[in-house]
């Protein structure tokens, strides 16, 4: 192996110590070749179906067979979805469901987001564990716990098992097409707003830190993140440490049961995309980009909270009362714009969760300014300039504008104002919302030329 596979290989390696799921991950240029041992010694004779798509099936499922035949391994006839539009939709789980209960076979998901989650899901309703072979750097889902599926026009974290093994052949994922490493990178330095808003929601003691995943994440990030530029010129040891990131990213939300690790207001900015069916060129961009563009806009939020405001004191020039919205006025706004019943009551329900009286409000801006600050000195250490990021994005052939996957800039600041409640998270809305700043934030954040220019076709 080479040094960046060597390295990284015993990363993971103490990763896997920290989860209880995923026993086996190998990152390095032929890895496929592994997959026969692998699964003999992980599944005890039993025999193997490859699930995959008419795209990822000749990139790696050909391969994945042979190295399994080269075994003497059982396999059933590859399953492969035709459907050129396959996205992770409840009904392919249920049909995948189908062909898997059939027979005690185990399923080896060939491919990235969408076929991992239909695997991961589908494996799980049958009781039974399954592996993966990584076709892009695209996500950081892999060794996730949960899969993300639409059903009933909504996208959720289905609870369930990650994969027993992943195998991430170097040679695979240079040869993915073009833009799917982006996506995987966008998401990747995603986990740096993401990482301030753990830090903000432990700070005020709502969702603490799990300092083992935090370490899993946050630990290597900045060298993972550190070459753009490798991964759109598909540089192997770069996307080694591309795979590295997106796999320890998995593993830290397999350790803590939940996504925290992974996501901030970012995600949530894509998640309402998601729920708004939203399309760009006659279909919907990836998650890796709207997360890209997500993440831009919590970064211009952060910005400009840390550069009116000291370390000493935390100041808003905005009123907590002319800010802070009646409950009843949300929710009407939220029916009138969401005419899907099931989208409007999930989005109620986390309005619900996040209102507070005034007077509560007050009560967290006294607690809000009592920590601000240690809570300054640590969001400094986490974050970079909004340049700085933006730059980042674009070295990865990421979109750095809004209009680059189809939202306009009026249709971004109203989202602004609703991706609060897409989850039950606590991020950096919901922290200047509390402080009645959310709303005068974003007024000068499309006021000002840095972010987003008026004229920017």
């Amino acid at each position: 192996m080479n040094n960046y596979e060597t390295d990284t290989n015993h990363q993971v390696q103490e990763g896997l110590k920290k989860v209880d799921t995923t026993k086996y991950i190998e990152i390095r240029s032929g890895a496929i070749e592994r997959i026969g041992t692998v699964f003999k010694n992980l599944f005890n004779g039993l025999p193997a179906i490859i699930i995959a798509d008419n795209n990822t099936y000749p990139a790696a499922g050909k391969n994945t067979k042979k190295a399994l035949e080269n075994y003497d391994i059982q396999i059933q006839k590859p399953y492969i979805f035709k459907d050129p539009d396959l996205f992770a939709h409840i009904k392919f789980v249920d049909e995948l469901t189908t062909i898997l209960s059939t027979s005690n076979v185990i399923p080896i998901a060939v491919g990235s987001g969408t076929i991992n989650d239909l695997v991961k899901l589908a494996a799980h309703r049958c009781d039974r564990e399954y592996m993966v072979v990584a076709t892009a750097g695209s996500i950081d889902g892999y060794a996730a716990f949960g899969a993300s599926i639409t059903e009933r026009g909504i996208k959720k974290t289905i609870p369930c098992p990650a994969p027993v093994a992943i195998i991430a052949d170097l040679d695979i994922i240079a040869n993915a097409p073009e833009d799917m490493n982006s996506w995987g990178y966008a998401d990747l330095l995603a986990k740096i707003p993401a990482g301030a808003d753990w830090i903000i929601s432990d700070a005020l003691g709502i969702e603490p830190i799990d300092r083992t995943a935090w370490r899993l994440v946050q630990k290597p990030l900045r060298r993972l993140v550190a070459n753009p530029n490798g991964v759109v010129n598909r540089d192997k040891g770069v996307l080694c440490y591309l795979m590295e990131g997106l796999i320890m990213s998995g593993l830290a939300m397999q350790k803590a049961h939940t996504s925290r690790a992974g996501s901030g207001a970012e995600h949530q900015f894509s998640h309402l995309w998601d729920m708004q069916h939203h399309t760009y060129n006659g279909k919907a961009p990836s998650h890796g980009f709207k997360v890209a563009v997500g993440s831009l806009a919590t970064m211009s939020l952060y910005e400009t909270l840390m550069s009116q405001n000291t370390k000493n004191k935390i100041k808003c020039n905005c009123s907590s009362h002319s800010f802070w919205p009646e409950y009843s006025d949300i929710i009407e706004e939220i029916k009138n714009i969401f005419t899907n019943p099931e989208e409007a009551d999930q989005l109620i329900e986390h309005c619900r969760a996040k209102h507070f009286d005034k007077h509560t409000v007050n009560e967290r801006i006294n607690i809000i300014q009592s920590i601000w600050p240690d809570l300054y000195v640590l969001l400094k250490k986490q974050l970079i300039s909004y340049t700085e990021y933006r730059d980042l994005l674009q070295q990865a052939n990421a979109p750095i504008n809004p209009q680059e996957i189809g939202i306009s800039r009026e249709r971004l600041k109203w989202s602004f104002h609703f991706a609060q409640f897409i989850r039950n998270r606590y991020t950096i809305l919901d922290f200047l919302a509390n402080l009645g700043c959310l709303r005068c934030y974003i007024s000068q954040i499309f006021e000002s030329e840095k972010f987003w220019p008026k004229d920017l076709k």
